[in-house]
């Protein structure tokens, strides 16, 4: 890989030279000039100088002065630009430029100029697609504590915090923690950390400092993006050190957990520092350092998400209804309680008052998700850039960014992250309609640890095996039902009696044994003897390298006739197995999770994509009209090529209406974790969607559902309290189990199909945006679990056919881990589904600089009248909005803004767990002073002010109330 992108680097440079050549004979020229207010006729700082149509460019400084050195033949444009004020344009036609230039204050909305949407610069009010952009105005004046906090309160986007240092945003349904189906880009470089599976944008992303704008395409984008884009994108935009000089710091502090969240009042400290300088308009750098770090919030809902009506536990038991009297209890926040591997069924029990042999089920003890992790978390982010513009139309820059960062995240199980590291190096040269860049991504989770495993090897290496833990139970409970005891009170007394012996939360035995565990890289069950080493542990290691190059031309100057943009892009994924999470598929099943003599697990797994796109689009009747029409051809050696269209036109009706129509069809390839993982996750392995990982497994076509087990187990514990013996319970309820029969996974597709309307109104005063669409999902990705019977006392391979008698008595709960193998499988849902929605956003700049801003959003999805293999998972509420209210300068430097936002109640539905999420609003504020002489700003701000706790998603943390000062000094040195 060295080589390649040595060779990568030299046609780079080849390119770059080759662009200059025709500018090499002339001689540099100068322009300069200053740049005032037009209102107060003092000098502004930082305005952005560039040359129209090329990538040079400078910006002014603390005297409001500039000076541009350039190559460009007379005449030329040049353009002056800052956030607040009106764009100008000046035509250059000599050396002898001088320029004196006075900025109009800029109250008119809708001025954005977006890329995102088509990959070009484009108004925001003409994007084929709905597009949200906040630029560094919008940023500051938001009353979130962090440019990625705001994007909150962006038009349809639902955010997921899983802690302080990891939040996920989507957009248009099916939310999920580690979103597979929204991308994040930073300057065009995915933020999708590979074998973790999520994206990282603001763990590793730009510092508050060095952010120039985000913009947000809700809904697909997959037509000129690819891969994973068919919910949406985030596009994080960072300053560039030509344009964007001087030294900046940037200092937070903050207050949170102040009553409610399950933690005392605790201190959130950030500090950033950017430095930027060019020379000569010919080479410039950056550097950006930040360190953030708070106690995180905390997950600790206790909600049931088993009660006692369900099969999975004793409806025929309706004394045991109240959940303090639930043996199966699970709880969203607590580990070890849950159906896997740690449900056990007690057998053979007297019970008085009723006849025969009865059945209950009961669940391990488990622990609490606040005991288990570590409640201080920090971010360290560093990131480097060198540019070198070798003409004004070819600039090369190299770029290093690096951020560690502590944290929980939701994938299939909680993980704590702990001294996760990623690193990222990119290489691109650009010119004013072409880029090509190459970056290498690198990760490697640390001290990281899973909380599942972590758990379950805590209750069994201190409280033994489930079945020795089981017959403690079993006897002491039959004792004390013997004795007398009410049911449920006999049930808390054999539970006490299995527990002996287990370590308690806060105890040095329990420390102890932690430590040992989360260092463990084998997530099997641990020690059979209580009190011996564990065996078992919970160490998350894992380590890839993501290697993409991509390339893009707008060759409009050439074509003339149309506008035509093309583009190419490449994706390697370089994967070390580590035993757990990633293993070699050559090598022997029964040693796949084995070590080598050389502490390795194997050969490097490689998977790998290749795309390609070009885009037309034409200009009708005085440009009243224009139509996009673009393709995308994706290929994955896994699977079949697939083509993705796009078609797309904005009317503008007496050149302020502008009505917009898109349809595309999009597909998406299991992202890695979904093709190739194979977890081991104590005695269930979730396994990715690849048909090769199937081999010698036969998950596919030789098991039963998750749920037909259930009903078939609660069918047979009923049959026994009748009095029949368990086999032949079993055999008398065979019908029950359902044989899976899944499919070699497929790509998902989607069809899109969305309208909008976009205007300005009201003399430039008001902006009126709407957008509705329609998505169809088909072949949805997902997981089911499922169970392969196999012969007892042998190894997995030797298995029995499912619906002989040995299978049937094989799905008894009773051998649930001597006959039964568990798989949780990426596989695509039979049904197809359709999700709809609309938003509408209002801003209204409606008295001097006072604007109010407020949008709402719908989201739905169509009802499928047949059952499917898994639970899709919606997960997102049918409406939300958001207001606010502010004005930038209700007096000379002083400025605030006030955010309302709310949501209603919504079912959530994981792996983990299962639930409905309780509907909230918050109100956030905040009060900016500027100090103009010491390029000082000033922000005090809360969010959640009033405290009201709530959580985002189920089995996510409470979150509380956050409030925070700022302090910020931009430009000096400059």
């Amino acid at each position: 890989m060295n080589k390649l992108y040595t060779t990568i680097l030299l046609i780079l440079l080849l390119i770059g030279s080759t662009k200059t050549t025709s500018a090499q004979g002339n001689n540099f020229i100068v322009v300069s000039g200053t740049v005032l207010g037009q209102d107060d006729k003092l000098p502004l700082p930082g305005v952005t100088v560039t040359i129209k149509n090329t990538v040079s460019g400078t910006s002014t400084n603390s005297a409001g002065q500039f000076e541009l050195r350039t190559r460009a033949k007379f005449p030329f444009t040049l353009v002056i630009s800052s956030v607040g004020f009106q764009t100008q344009e000046f035509l250059i036609e000599n050396a002898d430029s001088k320029l004196n230039i006075e900025l109009v204050t800029q109250t008119q909305l809708g001025k954005e100029v977006v890329v995102t949407a088509s990959r070009v610069e484009e108004s925001i009010l003409k994007s084929p697609v709905a597009i949200e952009k906040l630029d560094i105005r919008a940023i500051r004046e938001s009353p979130a504590p962090s440019f990625y906090d705001a994007l909150e309160n962006v038009k349809g986007v639902q955010m997921t915090t899983s802690s302080i240092t990891f939040k996920v945003p989507n957009t248009r349904g099916f939310n999920i923690p580690n979103n597979f189906r929204f991308v994040q880009l930073v300057d065009g470089v995915d933020m999708q950390a590979g074998t973790l599976g999520v994206p990282l944008g603001n763990a590793i992303g730009p510092t508050e400092l060095d952010i120039a704008s985000v913009e947000i395409t809700p809904g697909a984008a997959s037509a000129l993006y690819g891969m994973n884009a068919i919910n949406g994108m985030a596009n994080l935009i960072t300053k560039s050190p030509f344009l964007y000089q001087g030294l900046s710091v940037y200092q937070k502090s903050g207050l949170n957990h102040l009553g409610g969240t399950g933690r005392e009042l605790s201190n959130l400290s950030e500090t950033a520092i950017r430095y930027a300088k060019a020379f000569n308009n010919k080479f410039a750098f950056k550097v950006n350092l930040s360190y953030m770090r708070g106690t995180d919030w905390v997950s600790d809902t206790r909600t049931n998400q088993n009660p006692n009506n369900l099969n999975t536990a004793n409806p025929s038991f309706p004394e045991l209804n109240a959940d303090a009297d639930n043996p199966a209890y699970d709880a969203w926040n607590k580990y070890g309680d849950d159906n896997g591997s740690n449900a056990v069924t007690l057998t053979g029990l007297s019970i008085p008052g009723r006849t025969g042999s009865q059945s209950i089920i009961v669940r391990r003890t488990g622990y609490f998700e606040k005991d288990v992790v570590q409640p201080t978390v920090d971010n360290l982010k560093f990131d480097a850039a060198l540019h070198y513009r070798f003409s004004d139309n070819a600039e090369l820059s190299y770029g290093y960014r690096f951020g560690k960062l502590d944290g929980l995240f939701q994938r299939g199980n909680k993980i704590q992250m702990d001294n996760v590291n990623v690193q990222n190096h990119k290489l691109e040269l650009k010119g004013s309609n072409y880029f090509i860049k190459s970056y290498l991504s690198v990760e490697n989770t640390g001290d990281s640890y899973n909380i599942k495993p972590l758990v379950d090897n805590l209750d069994i290496t201190s409280g033994g095996t489930n079945s020795v833990w089981g017959a403690k139970y079993r006897t002491a409970l039959q004792n004390a039902l013997n004795n007398g005891t009410p049911l449920a009170e006999a049930l808390r007394i054999g539970r006490a009696a299995a527990d002996a012996g287990r370590v308690e939360p806060g105890t040095p035995q329990f420390n102890a044994l932690k430590s040992q565990i989360i260092k463990i890289n084998n997530w099997d069950h641990g020690a059979v003897i209580p009190g011996a080493p564990a065996t078992g542990g919970a160490f998350l290691t894992q380590r890839s390298r993501t290697y993409h190059t991509d390339a893009q031309w707008d060759l409009s100057e050439k074509v003339k006739i149309f506008d035509l943009l093309i583009g190419a892009d490449a994706r390697i994924y370089e994967v070390i197995p580590d035993g757990n999470n990633f293993v070699d598929f050559s090598r022997p099943i029964a040693e796949r999770t084995t070590p080598l003599a050389d502490g390795s697990f194997g050969n490097n797994v490689y998977y790998k994509k290749f795309g390609s796109f070009a885009q037309v689009t034409k200009t009708f009747f005085d440009e009243k009209l224009k139509l996009f029409g673009s393709v995308r051809l994706d290929y994955n050696p896994e699977f079949d090529p697939k083509l993705n269209p796009r078609i797309a036109a904005v009317y503008t009706l007496a050149q302020k209406h502008n009505f917009r129509a898109s349809f595309q069809n999009g597909y998406r390839f299991p992202a890695l974790f979904e093709a190739i993982s194979y977890v081991n996750n104590g005695n269930i392995r979730r396994v990715g969607g690849l048909s090769y990982i199937n081999n010698g497994l036969n998950y596919l076509d030789n098991s039963y559902t998750l749920a037909s087990i259930n009903a078939f187990n609660a069918a047979v514990n009923r049959s026994v309290a009748g009095g029949a013996t368990t086999n032949a319970a079993a055999l008398q309820n065979r019908d029950l189990l359902e044989v899976t029969n899944l499919g070699e996974t497929r790509p998902e597709r989607i069809n899109s199909f969305e309208v909008g309307y976009k205007s300005v109104l009201l003399e430039n005063k008001l902006v009126v945006d709407i957008d509705a669409y329609i998505n169809e999902y088909d072949g949805f990705l997902g997981q089911v679990e499922v169970a392969v019977p196999y012969r007892a006392g042998t190894n997995l391979t030797q298995q029995v056919t499912v619906g002989s008698d040995e299978a049937v008595l094989a799905a008894v709960q009773a051998n649930r881990n001597n006959q039964q193998v568990r798989y949780r499988v990426y596989t695509n849902a039979k049904n197809q589904y359709t999700n709809y929605g609309s938003s509408l956003g209002l801003t209204y700049n409606f008295y001097q600089k006072f604007t109010i801003a407020g949008n709402v959003t719908y989201n739905d999805i169509t009802e499928s009248k047949n059952r499917d293999v898994f639970v899709t998972g919606f997960n997102t509420p049918n409406w939300a909005t958001n207001l606010s209210f502010g004005n930038r300068e209700i007096v000379k430097n002083l400025g605030f803004n006030i955010g309302w936002r709310w949501q209603e109640s919504f079912l959530w539905e994981s792996p983990l767990v299962n639930g409905t999420v309780p509907a909230f609003h918050s109100f956030d504020a905040q009060v900016t002073y500027k100090v103009p002489q010491a390029k000082a700003n000033i922000k005090l701000g809360g969010t959640n002010l009033f405290n009201r706790n709530y959580v985002q998603y189920a089995g996510g943390p409470t979150l509380g109330g956050l409030y925070y000062l700022a302090l910020t000094f931009d430009g000096l040195l400059n």
